[in-house]
């Protein structure tokens, strides 16, 4: 099926796992996906949808916006946040909370978003009955572990502005599986704040690293986009390769490795 298929028949659910595992879904396994949801809500704007340490019961979905999972702590000069991960629609986003019921970190919605909640009750149905589900739902949170281990590496050896290139290539490539990209680049809520936050950098540094890379001629960052001309270009300068996304290259899944 293709992606304006998967969202006319499943409008919740049409990007989980689209571009890498979708097409060895069933259609009653897709069917079981979209009935999963108890409850979709909207946010206008930025919100804490889940708090480190709150019991959970329930999981969430991205529909539509961006979310970032992120740790807070104090110093001198107050509460400083480190972003772990950034999440597009398709993704589940604290499957882990599944089996943790309580997370170490906060989830934030940046900007407007959709989020389709699910109980755990259902997840422990899916687990029991249906084995193959169960599993491309594990394997959604191992990709998950596969991009933090690369956002780990690239903060240690990246500079800021390579840093962030390398997110804005990530982010690309992750939007444009889900049919969310444009050719010279991606709509995005996010602000240089939350660059900085993500690239392990001040406000001031993010700043700058964005200069750089609009000088260089790689990307320029509006509020609300992210633009190219010469998308090469950006992923050389940021070391960016996509294998460890899994949707293409030596480490894209294969669908007989999955089969029902």
């Amino acid at each position: 099926m293709t992606l304006e298929e998967e969202l006319r028949e499943f409008p919740v659910t049409g990007r989980f796992l689209f571009g890498r595992l979708r097409h060895t879904l069933t259609h009653e396994e897709r069917a079981a996906i979209e009935a999963l949801p108890e409850q979709t809500q909207t946010y206008e704007g930025s919100s804490r949808i889940v708090e480190a340490g709150s019991v959970c019961n329930r999981s969430s979905l991205l529909v539509e916006g961006f979310i970032i999972r992120g740790l807070e702590q104090r110093n001198g000069e107050g509460e400083k946040r480190s972003a772990l991960s950034v999440h597009v629609p398709g993704d589940f986003v604290d499957l882990h909370c599944f089996a943790l019921k309580r997370l170490d970190h906060n989830v934030d919605t940046v900007g407007p978003a959709k989020i389709a909640y699910i109980p755990h009750e259902k997840l422990r149905e899916v687990l029991k009955e249906k084995p193959h589900l169960a599993r491309l739902l594990w394997s959604s949170t191992l990709l998950d572990a596969a991009m933090h281990r690369q956002w780990i590496m690239k903060l240690e050896q990246l500079t800021t502005p390579r840093r962030i290139a390398h997110i804005f290539a990530e982010m690309w490539r992750r939007l444009e599986m889900v049919g969310l990209a444009r050719r010279d680049g991606f709509d995005t809520p996010l602000t240089q704040a939350d660059l900085a936050d993500m690239s392990g950098s001040t406000a001031v540094h993010a700043n700058r690293a964005l200069r750089e890379l609009r000088e260089r001629g790689l990307a320029e960052f509006r509020r609300g986009s992210v633009v190219s001309d010469d998308r090469q270009a950006l992923e050389t300068y940021a070391d960016f390769a996509a294998d460890y996304l899994y949707g293409e290259g030596q480490l894209a899944l294969q669908p007989e490795n999955f089969a029902v």
